[in-house]
């Protein structure tokens, strides 16, 4: 499979340093930024993987294995949503996206149970109300 010009370890390489410094980030943050980072780089190691038809060897850098890693986790999300989607009913769905104001983020960070739990039951009052 090809490489992506970019991948989000890219983006977390080059900018995750910044971005720590300017937001408050939650220790589970911090580790899943730091695991990212260093995904399939020498920092984790590396082992050798050889071709059993032509004893070709190549180095295979080791990966994070962080539940949050675009790489690690890519083909277990599309084998979740694969299962998913096999439970739905032959029904439309639509795609709703409730946000909060800007202003809030530094409140919804540091209280992130409350704040969930504030947005899900807003949204589901507000859905209820008005989609009859």
């Amino acid at each position: 499979m090809k490489r992506p010009e970019i991948e989000v370890a890219d983006i977390v390489r080059a900018h995750g340093a910044e971005f720590r410094q300017r937001h408050p980030t939650s220790r589970e943050q911090r580790r899943a930024l730091a695991a990212i980072e260093c995904c399939r780089t020498a920092t984790l190691g590396a082992h050798r993987e050889r071709c059993d038809q032509c004893g070709h060897e190549v180095i295979a850098y080791n990966s994070c294995r962080n539940r949050h890693c675009p790489k690690c986790q890519g083909s277990a999300q599309t084998a979740w949503v694969d299962k998913q989607q096999a439970d739905l009913l032959p029904v439309p769905y639509f795609h709703l996206v409730f946000t909060l104001p800007e202003e809030l983020a530094p409140l919804a960070l540091q209280n992130q149970r409350l704040v969930h739990d504030l947005l899900f039951r807003t949204a589901w009052d507000t859905l209820r109300h008005n989609c009859r």
